[in-house]
């Protein structure tokens, strides 16, 4: 499994532990306004798996960004993910 394929599968775990009732087929097409259950909570929650997991700070001025799985794909990248 190539690097960039492993940041997407563990990312997929990050989304499935935040956000539960979301089926996995949904997950790497998932956005902020799409699925009900992602409130400020499952943000917050969201954001600190995706740290602990990738060892990414998150930046606060990004949040308002990060409302998609692929927006938090590119941050994690973008911030080199580990």
């Amino acid at each position: 499994m190539n690097t960039q394929t492993d940041i997407e599968g563990r990312l997929v775990n990050c989304f499935r532990a935040a956000l539960p009732k979301l089926p996995e087929a949904e997950i790497r097409t998932a956005t902020a306004d799409k699925v009900p259950d992602w409130d400020s909570m499952a943000t917050v929650t969201l954001l600190s798996l995706v740290n602990e997991e990738f060892g990414v700070p998150i930046d606060f001025e990004a949040i308002d960004k990060l409302v998609s799985f692929e927006a938090i794909l590119a941050y994690v990248r973008d911030a080199g993910g580990q």
